[in-house]
């Protein structure tokens, strides 16, 4: 690696600061991030073996929510090692090819979990506006489908990311990553390049994973509460707002927290870098912590496996 008084050209090894601000902090900061984590492992594994080992789960809605488990095992465990290892162990240092692996799998699993998330409300959408045609549509041999194609676009939607930071830029203002985990735009703003095309890539995926999965998503809910607020009995409406909840709040806490990471990071200059960073690490470690416990809590059958296991 060479180096001049400006620039550094094609670093082999960059360096994550952690919460910028807070370094003297880090060390406590991550005790409850390692909690959130070890809570996330666990919850998802738990929701996996249940699904697995009773066949009475293995319907679309339970086959989604453990493809859901597993994206969130393995996006936890992409972020998290090296966090720690930033604030406990002073291991900041990353191999630049590294960095770069680890934001496709990042983007590439958010993606993931954004289309797990409006399968699942395709789902909820056929089985309470059409419960008569539900088994009919909702075969194996579709789900096996939609989840191989939500894979597929997650992976080839963000490769171009990877790509176009290797190959256009050879030059870097610094090897300081003045974040805690390699994010796109963190690498990005290191180029000594122009960068645009890279903003805007970064903004056509976002807008174009986001946009539509958030566009479906809320037309099958509203549908789906057209067709709930018909029903003519109060249990068969509570019933089927029921199998709703769980999704809606997941739903929720999901996209809220991606839209103030995303908009923050590229329009909120006036605050300030550890909010950000912090906000940023919460979102990626924050679902895969919830969504067990509110499944766990919301769904009945789950909900009582997990009595059985830990009663015997």
């Amino acid at each position: 690696m060479s180096v001049s008084n400006i620039t550094v050209y094609m670093p082999s090894v960059l360096t994550l600061i952690g919460i910028p601000g807070l370094e003297s902090v880090q060390c406590w900061i991550g005790i409850p991030f390692c909690a959130m984590y070890l809570i996330a492992m666990i919850g998802n594994s738990l929701l996996l073996i249940i699904i697995k080992s009773d066949r009475s789960l293995h319907e679309p809605m339970y086959v989604f929510l453990g493809m859901l488990g597993a994206t969130d095992i393995a996006l936890a465990s992409s972020i998290m090692p090296k966090m720690l290892g930033i604030f406990w162990f002073n291991v900041p240092e990353i191999y630049f090819d590294s960095c770069l692996l680890q934001m496709w799998l990042i983007h590439t699993f958010q993606c993931i979990e954004s289309g797990i998330l409006l399968a699942m409300a395709l789902d909820r959408y056929v089985a309470i506006c059409y419960p008569l045609r539900y088994t009919t549509i909702f075969t194996h041999q579709l789900v096996t489908q939609i989840g191989v194609t939500v894979v597929l676009r997650a992976a080839i939607l963000v490769a171009p990311c990877l790509v176009l930071i290797k190959c256009r830029f050879q030059f870097y203002h610094t090897t300081l990553v003045s974040h805690s985990y390699c994010e796109h735009m963190a690498i990005v703003k290191l180029a000594a390049g122009n960068v645009q095309v890279n903003k805007i890539y970064g903004l056509f995926v976002a807008f174009t994973v986001g946009g539509f999965d958030i566009t479906f998503i809320t037309l099958s809910y509203i549908q789906i509460f057209i067709t709930v607020f018909r029903l003519p009995q109060k249990e068969a409406r509570l019933k089927a707002f029921n199998t709703c909840i769980a999704h809606i709040c997941v739903f929720l806490q999901f996209y809220l927290l991606a839209f103030f990471s995303f908009f923050t990071h590229r329009f909120g200059s006036h605050i300030p870098p550890y909010i950000h960073i912090l906000f940023s690490s919460v979102y990626l470690l924050f679902p895969p912590f919830l969504n067990p416990l509110v499944y766990g809590v919301k769904t009945k059958q789950i909900r009582t496996h997990v009595v059985k296991m830990f009663c015997s």
